[in-house]
């Protein structure tokens, strides 16, 4: 099994920065994951 790279208060906070109106792109940049990624 795939173990996550994430966990998973580090999964929310990229969310609410997305909320609070951070786009995609940027926020995949600094976190290093794909935008589809942040879409799944």
């Amino acid at each position: 099994m795939k173990r996550a790279r994430f966990t998973e208060e580090q999964i929310i906070g990229v969310l609410k920065e997305h909320e609070a109106g951070a786009k995609t792109a940027d926020l995949a940049r600094k976190h290093g994951v794909s935008e589809a990624t942040l879409y799944n």
